[in-house]
C-alpha cells in the first residue's frame, strides 16, 4: 500500500518579516493518507459534496480553497444563507472526522529565529520541512508502508525552491536521519508539485485544517491572543484524534525553534 504526504504552507519564508505579527509565522501541515483510501472514499466523497453544494461539474470542477469559503466568494456564495452554511459545515466535518489520515504540523516563529540565530540561520521553509519528512518518515516506518510527497504550487521560483529543498533533504539528509533511511521509505526523490487547478482531493484536506492547525499550535504556546471561530475549533478537536501520536506522545503538532 503507497501513501502520500499532502502539503500545505500557511505564511512565507521571509525572515526579515518576522517582526510584523501577521507575518512572524510560517507553518507546514503534512497530510498523510493511503492512496487507496484517496481512491475510494476522499475523491469521491468530496466531489460527491461540491456537486451537491456548489454544482460541481467533472469538465469545470471546483476546488476547495479555505479563504474563499470563508469568504463565500462566488462559486461559495450559496454559503452566505445560513441554514445552507451550516448544513456545508456539518457535512464537511463530519467527512473530516470520518476520513483515515494522520496530520503533522510544523510551526516556526521567524521573530526568535532570527534572535536566536545571529550568524548562521536555517532557512525557515527547509527547516519546517525537514522537521515535517522526519516525522512523516517515523509514522512511514511505524506502518511499514513507503509513499510520496506533494505540495500545492506556489509558481515558477517557489516551485523551483520548494523541489530544490526537498531532494537537498532526501539527498543529504538531516542531522537526525541519515539520507538512506529518507530513501528507504520515499518511492521518489522528487516533490510532485501541482496547481490548485488539478483538484488533489489530498491537497484540498490540507488546505482545510492547515491554518485551524497552525493556530492550535500557536494558542497552546501563548504567542496569539484571539480564540479562532467556531468552525476552526471544531476542526481542531477533529484534529486531536488525527495528530500523529505513539506511546501517549504527540509527534503531530511542533513549534520550532
Amino acid at each position: 500500500m503507497k501513501y502520500r504526504v499532502y502539503i500545505d504552507e500557511t505564511g512565507n519564508s521571509d525572515l526579515e518579516s518576522s517582526d510584523n505579527p501577521n507575518h512572524r509565522f510560517l507553518s507546514l501541515t503534512g497530510v498523510i493518507i493511503s492512496l487507496d483510501h484517496v481512491r475510494d472514499r476522499i475523491y469521491p466523497d468530496l466531489e460527491d459534496l461540491k456537486a451537491k453544494y456548489f454544482r460541481s461539474h467533472p469538465d469545470d470542477p471546483v476546488i476547495l480553497h479555505r479563504k474563499e469559503v470563508m469568504n463565500k466568494r462566488i462559486p461559495f456564495d450559496c454559503l452566505k444563507d445560513e441554514a445552507k452554511c451550516r448544513e456545508f459545515d456539518s457535512e464537511i466535518l463530519w467527512l473530516a472526522e470520518s476520513w483515515d489520515y494522520k496530520v503533522i504540523s510544523v510551526c516556526i516563529d521567524k521573530k526568535r529565529h532570527k534572535e536566536m540565530y545571529k550568524v548562521w540561520r536555517y532557512d525557515p521553509y527547509h527547516y519546517c520541512l525537514a522537521v515535517l519528512l522526519e516525522r512523516s518518515m517515523f509514522y512511514l516506518e511505524r506502518q511499514r508502508v513507503m509513499g510520496d510527497v506533494m505540495a500545492e504550487s506556489r509558481g515558477g521560483k517557489e516551485d523551483k525552491r520548494l523541489k530544490a529543498s526537498f531532494e537537498r533533504l532526501v539527498e543529504k539528509g538531516t542531522d537526525y536521519i541519515s539520507p538512506e533511511r529518507f530513501q528507504a521509505v520515499l518511492t521518489s526523490k522528487q516533490l510532485k508539485v501541482k496547481p490548485k487547478q488539478s483538484n488533489v482531493s489530498g491537497l484540498q484536506l490540507a488546505d482545510m485544517i492547515a491554518h485551524p492547525s497552525r493556530n492550535e499550535i500557536l494558542l497552546e504556546n501563548r504567542l496569539i491572543p484571539n480564540q479562532p471561530s467556531p468552525f476552526a475549533q471544531r476542526i481542531c478537536g477533529i484534529l486531536q484524534s488525527k495528530y500523529d501520536q505513539q506511546g501517549g506522545r504527540v509527534y503531530g503538532k511542533k513549534l520550532l525553534p
